[in-house]
Order: structure tokens, then sequence, then C-alpha cells
């Protein structure tokens, strides 16, 4: 179990995913820049969050912006929508009538991804969950912008596994405050930090020396 202190951003883990070296640069370094893509992202979840307020449909209730943690994870964060539908074999939830089956559902742009780093997140959001309701959630869904639809997402022992030692190796990332060495690829030409990553010095040595030595200090 972690201490609130030690909790890190659940949406870290689809950064994590991407790139290791990125999430240490954004959450340890706190180094960060906005591109294009990171731009429409955030636009996205902006609008998904513009009322934190239930709204009350025949078969469930939708719940956005969704405060969640996990003890076991170590991190919090917010869903972007959770429903909650109608269902005798569900939970109770506070200040609600009835029992409820709660659904997790991340909103992304573009389309689906071939790595998990999407499925990774809401995993993990499920995960959360199931600690703060004491249920199981067997499967969620990925809205993408681009092609305007959901993608199922089942909750297998592999996934939850994969979530689990992530997390872990985050906050080992995280005690020792190391950053990965520089591993070019083709996706660092979308990345919206490359210059601060500077993956051509493929050196290892922090961005923060190198940003130190350009200041004289």
């Amino acid at each position: 179990m972690y201490s609130e202190e030690e909790y890190l951003l659940l949406s870290g883990i689809q950064h994590f995913c991407f790139c290791k070296r990125q999430w240490a640069l954004g959450y340890i370094e706190q180094l960060w820049e906005e591109n294009v893509l990171t731009l429409e992202g955030r636009l996205i979840h902006e609008r998904v969050h513009e009322s934190t307020s239930a709204e009350t449909r025949r078969d469930k209730i939708i719940s956005r912006g969704m405060a969640v943690s996990s003890a076991k994870l170590g991190c919090s964060g917010a869903c972007d929508v959770v429903e909650l539908h109608y269902d005798d074999e569900g939970v109770t939830i506070f200040g609600r009538e009835g029992r409820f089956r709660p659904v997790p559902i991340e909103y992304k742009r573009g389309s689906p991804k071939e790595n998990d780093a999407d499925r990774l997140q809401l995993c993990a959001q499920a995960m959360c969950l199931e600690e703060m309701l004491l249920c199981e959630i067997q499967a969620g869904y990925l809205f993408y912008n681009e092609i305007r639809r959901r993608e199922k997402v089942d909750f297998d022992l592999t996934l939850r596994d994969k979530v689990y030692r992530l997390f872990e190796e985050m906050h080992d990332y995280v005690k020792r405050q190391y950053t990965p060495k520089v591993k070019s690829s083709k996706s660092c030409k979308a990345c919206s930090i490359v210059n601060l990553c500077v993956p051509k010095l493929n050196k290892g040595k922090p961005v923060q020396g190198y940003i130190d030595e350009m200041l004289g200090e």
C-alpha cells in the first residue's frame, strides 16, 4: 500500500507505456511542452469535463470527471466518464437509490493504437474504481475522436498484471529520481518534448544538466 504523499498521476501510465523517458522528463524533471497533438487531446478532455454533474438517463447515470484513486497502485486521477448502469447485482452508490454496474469510458484523439498505452490507462481507472467501490469491473470502453466510435477493452489478468508492474516501476523511478537514457525511434517525431529530450545526443545525461550548463550554472 502507498501513502497519499506517494501517489502518482494515473494518466502517467499512458505516457510511461509510450516512452519511459518522456514520462520521467515530464513527471520527475517537470519538463513539458505542447504540440498540436497534445493540444487536441487536451481540448477533447476539456469538452468531456465541461460539466462534472451527473446526467440521469432511463437505464443509467453518466458521471463526468469522477475522481478516483488506489492505495494499491499508488495513484490518483479522474475518469473522463463513468456510466453507472442500473443492475440488481451491482453495487450501491452514496446518495443514489438502487444498485449499479460501473463502466469507465476514456476519450482519446486519433484512432486505436497498436500498443497498450490507452488500454492500460483505462484498466488502471477500473482498478481504482474497484478498490473504491468494492466491486469487479470486467470491461470498459475507449472512444476515439477520429473514428467516432467506442472500442471495448476487457480487463483480463494479463492487462491488470501489466498495470501493477508498470506502476511499481514508475514508483521506483521516482524514488531513485531516475530518468532513462534516450532510445531514439520514429515515435520521437510526434513527441511534444523532443526538443527537451534531445534524442540526438543519446548520452543519457539528465536534461536539467544540459539546461544548467547552457545557463552557466
